[in-house]
């Protein structure tokens, strides 16, 4: 392969990983925002709930979702792979830069934030879509019921807010990566995405937190 289609293909790929990335990122906001109406109480929140689930796109969505989170996992390994492999000889000494180097342990744990994200999707479904099949009434699911019972073990919950963290430290890089890698850089246009990447690590990761916090200290007394 000639140096110019070599690079041809990174670009490729950079922006095939910055593209699911930004779909991964606009799904996880509005993931956020019907999850926050669990503070409103079960009503409101299964009622959200079953308009959710029994909307007759949810199935294609979940394909797509599934798709676009593996095409993002498997092209961000294989290109981490191929970027090792063009240099095998490892740095003596790891420093974090600062200033304008987006060099730090967000960015050079984006694989294995990734990797833990691959294992907590998946049980964190299960215990959600195939968890106990609780009755609100009117054929409508009691998920307010689940979530407060997964979420009022201590382990679990911290289990999920040590997940939130690294869901955070993922998107603290990844989303202006993503942005970046279509396109979105420059002197205007780098500093802004940054802060949006910081801001969304915080609020999405932070609200989850939060969710599960409130859930845990006063979601069975509500």
């Amino acid at each position: 392969m000639s140096r110019r289609s070599s690079l041809g293909s990174l670009i490729t790929t950079k922006m095939i990983i910055g593209a699911t990335g930004v779909l991964l990122f606009l799904y996880l906001i509005l993931h956020i925002a019907g999850n926050a109406l669990v503070f409103f109480g079960p009503e409101t929140f299964n009622t959200y709930s079953h308009t959710l689930i029994s909307n007759p796109l949810v199935i294609p969505v979940e394909i797509g979702l599934i798709v676009v989170f593996a095409i993002h996992l498997f092209k961000a390994v294989r290109m981490t792979f191929q970027n090792q492999q063009a240099r095998p000889a490892k740095y003596v000494k790891k420093e974090w830069a600062g200033g304008t180097s987006q060099k730090n342990i967000a960015s050079s744990s984006m694989i294995l934030t990734g990797l833990a994200i691959l294992i907590f999707v998946p049980i964190h479904v299960w215990m959600f879509k195939y968890g106990p099949h609780y009755d609100y009434g009117n054929g409508v699911r009691d998920l307010y019921r689940l979530e407060v019972e997964n979420f009022s073990s201590p382990v679990a919950a911290g289990l999920y807010i040590a997940a939130m963290v690294i869901v955070g430290l993922h998107l603290w890089h990844g989303v202006p990566s993503s942005f970046q890698s279509l396109g979105f850089n420059g002197p205007k246009f780098t500093p802004r995405i940054r802060k949006v990447g910081k801001v969304s690590a915080v609020v999405i990761a932070g609200g989850f937190i939060a969710i599960t916090l409130w859930v845990y200290l006063l979601g069975a007394r509500s």
